[in-house]
């Protein structure tokens, strides 16, 4: 019975396949399947990116004293 129903389904996709031109390249499911694994990578990363910078907590200092005496570098003289 198998070979009916494989008769049957080239009997029926010939045609179609008669109107597929020959020089077009098309991805395909493989094309799909990698571009989908892409798309979710990128998602989970820009999640992942945003969780970390809400926990970056960034003050300025208000004066150079305030930097030397946080790094322990003394501050450029300004010109």
């Amino acid at each position: 019975m198998p070979s009916v129903n494989a008769h049957l389904a080239m009997t029926h996709l010939v045609p179609l396949a008669k109107e597929v031109d020959d020089d077009k390249v098309t991805p395909g499911v493989l094309g799909f399947i990698v571009f989908a694994v892409m798309a979710l990578a990128v998602w989970g990363l820009m999640k992942s990116m945003n969780k970390h910078m809400r926990k970056v907590d960034f003050k300025e200092p208000s004066d150079a004293s305030a930097v030397s005496a946080e790094t322990g570098v003394a501050p450029e003289p300004q010109k």
